[in-house]
């Protein structure tokens, strides 16, 4: 389970203590595919908890990160993205007063994405259970795909109880803006936006591990 958690807790290990945060995954899509990506980790809610956490040396068994290996492994993950073909314009910003941690970065497909993933994988900041071809853009067929996940329900049912406390109140928020109109999608559970350029979707971070609300997505474009 511990490298199912680096897919959501990449840059910022202080929240492996804490069940209430919030995870923002944004998408911006221009109609020749170039784009923007960006991942806000926020647990300013906990924010008194772990102000007292990061004074602790262990907690459960665990080490508690210094900001100084939060700051290093938010820079080193930067690094990697900025080495990415296609990347460029990466960007990162840490406040650990409010615990709110953002990395964004341009791309020229959506696809420079996953090779940025699969690129932290084999530097071993994700897991190996970790996908990394997370979407898939056709600008012929005018679709764009969030690939499957698998499920990690053997892994969580294996945790004990403290641990599986760290997902009550974790929230993941999924938001894809386009260029291009939206004609038609095969998941309901992205709300579409009045003018048909957006599609979000918010669902608690367990629901996703037991699969119990899914991720994946084919959006086809006016």
């Amino acid at each position: 389970m511990k490298n199912f958690l680096k897919l959501f807790l990449l840059f910022f290990p202080l929240l492996f203590l804490t069940s209430c945060f919030d995870i923002l995954d944004k998408v911006n899509i221009k109609g020749d595919g170039t784009g923007e990506y960006t991942i806000i980790l926020n647990a300013s809610k906990s924010k008194t908890r772990l102000a007292s956490i990061s004074k602790m040396e262990t907690i459960n068994g665990k080490k508690v990160p210094k900001k100084a290996e939060i700051e290093n492994k938010i820079n080193e993950a930067a690094k990697i993205f900025k080495g990415t073909p296609g990347i460029s314009n990466v960007k990162t910003s840490i406040d650990l007063d409010n615990y709110i941690i953002k990395l964004s970065c341009n791309f020229k497909k959506i696809e420079n994405i996953n090779a940025g993933l699969e690129k932290l994988k084999t530097q071993k900041i994700l897991g190996k259970m970790i996908p990394t071809q997370v979407y898939s853009h056709n600008l012929e067929k005018k679709t764009l795909t969030r690939n499957k996940v698998n499920t990690f329900k053997e892994d969580y049912d294996k945790m004990n109880k403290a641990d599986k406390e760290i997902f009550n109140d974790a929230r993941y928020t999924s938001i894809m803006q386009f260029e291009n109109a939206v004609k038609s999608q095969t998941n309901s559970s992205y709300v579409l936006s009045p003018n048909k350029k957006a599609l979000k979707m918010e669902a608690n971070i367990l629901d996703l591990i037991l699969q119990k609300k899914q991720i994946q997505n084919t959006i086809l474009f006016q």
